[in-house]
């Protein structure tokens, strides 16, 4: 062995572990991301809102963190995941038109880059656990196709928390399906029956921590089933709200806790491994809480499915020691738009390779306290828009298509009559029918606000003043029509660029028949 191999061999010795430990470096510089979303979590559900539902865990993480109070979601499940995994708005990819429903042969377009592909390409390892939602007709579609090294969770919107069974109508076949949906990666998932979904999830994010090598980053993203219908818990998280009068309030209240438990117990695991203290904790609802089963958004007017600040108003707070600014309230804009490039800017990311953002980077906003650099916020523009819900007081669903023809701004080149809202600073307008338009009551309160408001009629053009009017009681059009002649000419702008909506009919041949699975058909 010559000198000259001996030189050459002990420097690429020495380049490699140069480059092994500026690596092990960057990993720890970058910190771990965790998302927890919740399902059809509402405004007042939470114990820092003055709820009668107890959640320690979130009161505690927020405390010691940011409360997000002036956050944004959209009104449905869907919506509100494609917006969050792709930084757009709904109307540039064709999905601002309610939910995927189980036998839609359609999903998020495959030519949008997800918020799990660049941080993989960032240097993490990235998974998932819990609720899709968006799209699984084809393989393509799928999670682990989509970014996540691993996946465990069900692919549709809702489905029986301990048999992990979703029934669903298929008219062509006049019949309704019941069938499997849970999949641990891109196979179905079976042994399962009788564990409470909540807690079957929250143990596989537990198990993904433990398990987590310290050699790159972890990015996870947790979409508990967590309190949407059906209203199934086992007892014990019941028993301490005997004292709540109405039986889905009741079950609600149990099914938070259990949550709120969920919760504590992954920042825990956290923690113990030793990851905590480089970990950005994000927790958000997906919209607003559905009233018809148990959920409560008091003060708010509206609920889940509604362009009212029930609907879209979030529930949402950061919890970590990187926080310049830890233990503050934000009432800055944000919107879930925002986490993609504002997760992606912290791992030290790149967004070239996605479609225009709707999103902005909020960390020092969150972090430093910094000025939100969004002014601007478009809740939707649905020109299909129907309620599917009962809203009481009303006996039919409200277009307000006839009165649009009379209204001031009738000639406006946006077409009031379309179910549409959006933010500007301190005013929201709202066009259309917005959807349920009830205060719904406090919870175990005089139910005597129940009801469409009687002091204003619904009108197909509405203005409000949200920062001094949160609860959309005083509209306001007629004293600022440059306000809202404006808000109409953005309305206008953002519908010329809207993509075609994309709401196929159901294809039968998404039925997995007696004995298979929720799952891929095309």
């Amino acid at each position: 062995m010559t000198e000259g191999f001996k030189r050459r061999t002990a420097l690429q010795f020495i380049t490699l572990a140069i480059t092994v430990n500026f690596s092990v470096v960057l990993a720890s510089q970058q910190p771990h991301v965790v998302f927890i979303l919740a399902d059809d979590f509402g405004w007042y559900d939470v114990g820092y809102h003055g709820s009668e539902i107890k959640t320690p865990n979130l009161d505690r993480l927020s405390a010691g963190g940011v409360r997000l109070e002036n956050y944004y979601v959209q009104p449905l499940c869907t919506p509100s995941r494609n917006q969050l995994l792709t930084g757009r708005y709904q109307i540039h990819t064709g999905m601002q038109h309610q939910i995927i429903w189980p036998c839609q042969p359609y999903c998020v377009p495959l030519d949008e880059k997800l918020l799990p592909q660049l941080m993989k390409e960032a240097g993490y390892r990235t998974h998932m656990v819990g609720k899709w939602h968006l799209g699984m007709f084809k393989k393509d579609c799928l999670p682990t196709q989509r970014g996540f090294d691993t996946y465990f969770g069900y692919l549709t919107g809702s489905e029986d928390y301990f048999t992990h069974v979703r029934c669903h109508p298929i008219p062509a076949l006049n019949l309704t399906r019941c069938a499997l949906d849970l999949r641990d990666g891109e196979e179905v998932a079976t042994g399962y029956k009788g564990v409470y979904s909540t807690e079957l999830l929250s143990q596989k994010a537990i198990d993904i921590i433990t398990n987590h090598s310290s050699d790159k980053p972890l990015f996870l993203y947790v979409a508990l089933q967590s309190v949407h219908s059906p209203l199934q818990v086992p007892e014990h998280y019941v028993a301490p709200y005997s004292f709540i009068k109405d039986r889905n309030r009741r079950l609600y209240a149990g099914m938070v806790s259990a949550m709120d438990e969920a919760v504590g117990n992954i920042t825990l695991a956290l923690q113990q491994g030793g990851l905590w203290n480089n970990t950005v904790l994000v927790f958000s609802t997906d919209n607003g809480g559905q009233t018809m089963f148990g959920g409560s958004n008091w003060p708010l007017r509206g609920r889940k499915w509604s362009l009212w600040e029930g609907g879209v108003r979030g529930v949402g707070f950061v919890s970590s020691p990187l926080l310049k600014q830890p233990r503050t309230v934000s009432h800055e804009l944000i919107h879930i738009s925002d986490w993609l490039p504002t997760l992606v800017g912290l791992a030290g990311g790149s967004t070239n390779g996605t479609k225009p953002l709707d999103g902005f980077n909020m960390w020092n906003t969150i972090s430093k306290r910094f000025a939100s650099p969004r002014l601007e916020l478009l809740h939707n523009i649905d020109p299909l828009y129907d309620d599917i819900a009962p809203c009481p007081g009303r006996q039919q669903q409200l277009t307000l298509a006839q009165e649009a023809g009379t209204d001031p701004w009738a000639k406006s080149r946006f077409n009031v009559s379309i179910h549409a809202a959006i933010r500007s600073s301190n005013w929201k307008l709202l066009t259309g029918y917005p959807g349920c338009d009830v205060w719904f009551p406090r919870p175990d309160h005089n139910s005597s606000e129940l009801g469409p408001s009687e002091v204003d009629p619904l009108r197909p053009v509405m203005l409000f003043d949200i920062e001094k009017d949160p609860e959309e009681r005083n509209e306001v059009a007629t004293q600022f029509p440059a306000v809202v002649d404006y808000l109409l000419s953005r309305l206008h702008f953002y519908q010329s660029g809207a993509l075609p909506i994309n709401f196929p009919d159901d294809d039968p041949k998404c039925d997995p028949g007696p004995s298979g699975a929720w799952g891929p058909w095309a």
